[in-house]
């Protein structure tokens, strides 16, 4: 932690709580919770957020803890489709952006881009039907 109260390193515990914190707010989400709802089961949800730390334990500390398909996972949730890609990343990027430095908060950000952007083209892409660069709900510049 630094004088600012911000997280300056990523470890398992850090990302506990950043996925933690992170799903709590989609859950609460207007728009996401209710997809979400839908997909998870109540019950559901512990072991859900078990693979998210695995997740992210892989993706940014390269533990290899991960086993699964996104892609073959996201393909069976109803409802979902390429603006609710925006509306995740606004989430996660605000979380990141309140719990780290920006530093860190930029490594999370720049992969949960990749990530979103990587799971829309297997989902969605369509050559004669593209979409928009940033889909994210308070627009900027993608990186």
């Amino acid at each position: 932690m630094t004088g600012t109260g911000l997280c300056d390193a990523v470890s398992e515990a850090t990302i506990r709580q950043m996925v933690d914190r992170f799903y709590a707010r989609v859950r609460a989400d207007a728009v996401l919770g209710p997809v979400f709802a839908a997909a998870i089961a109540e019950a559901a949800w512990p072991a859900h957020l078990e693979k998210m730390y695995a997740f992210w334990s892989s993706v940014m500390l390269t533990s290899g803890r991960y086993k699964g398909n996104p892609v073959a996972v996201h393909g069976h949730v109803a409802g979902i489709t390429p603006p609710l890609f925006g509306d995740w990343l606004d989430l996660f990027e605000a979380n990141a952006e309140a719990m780290f430095t920006p530093e860190v908060a930029g490594r999370f950000i720049a992969a949960a881009r990749r990530i979103a952007e990587s799971l829309m083209l297997a989902l969605f892409f369509r050559p004669e039907r593209p979409w928009g660069e940033d889909l994210r709900r308070r627009g900027g510049a993608a990186s």
